[in-house]
């Protein structure tokens, strides 16, 4: 909820700018124009670690809505969940700062669709985001890449992951919901 209003406003402005004609396709890159506001600050007034990925949800936002899958999970009643994702920093936003969010898909495995987000300023990037995320049904249970595609079509142009993202998402995953979890520090 922390920036609810943004999202209302960049969900609005991504449904107005696909009745102009500028949609994307799944696979295209989304850009939105934000500004660092001071209560997306750290006390060493600089952007918060956090905020960069609650911001990057805003490119999620305007690359679903414009390429049609928000319509398509809405319709069919399908959700996403973030199932993990890394960043890294490169430079800081400060206070009144305009910046970019980039986003577009990169790519899928047999489980989940992974997208890349960066914040970028005159065309470099200060900081990026890979973030792994699965697809469910309301009804229940997850929702096979299969009938996403039947819905949405089959994304043109993607390449295989990076070996990293592969490595990465493996690493990275915790048991299914039913296995146990317990946590033990060793």
């Amino acid at each position: 909820m922390n920036v609810i209003w943004r999202t209302i406003l960049v969900h609005l402005r991504a449904r107005w700018r696909v009745r102009r004609g500028r949609s994307l396709p799944m696979t295209g890159v989304s850009s939105i124009r934000l500004t660092a506001l001071p209560t997306d600050l750290d006390i060493m007034r600089h952007m918060n670690n956090g905020r960069y990925l609650s911001l990057f949800d805003l490119g999620r936002w305007d690359l679903l809505v414009r390429s049609g899958m928000w319509d398509a999970m809405h319709g069919h009643g399908w959700y996403a969940v973030v199932g993990s994702e890394t960043i890294t920093f490169r430079k800081s936003l400060r206070a009144w700062q305009r910046f970019d969010i980039q986003s577009r898909v990169v790519g899928y495995d047999d489980r989940s669709v992974y997208m890349e987000h960066r914040a970028v300023v005159d065309g470099e990037i200060y900081a990026r985001a890979v973030v792994r995320a699965r697809l469910m049904r309301r009804s229940g249970g997850a929702l096979p890449h299969e009938e996403l595609f039947a819905a949405m079509g089959q994304p043109d142009g993607l390449a295989d992951l990076e070996p990293w993202i592969t490595d990465w998402a493996e690493a990275s995953r915790l048991p299914g919901t039913k296995r146990p979890a317990p946590s033990i520090w060793a």
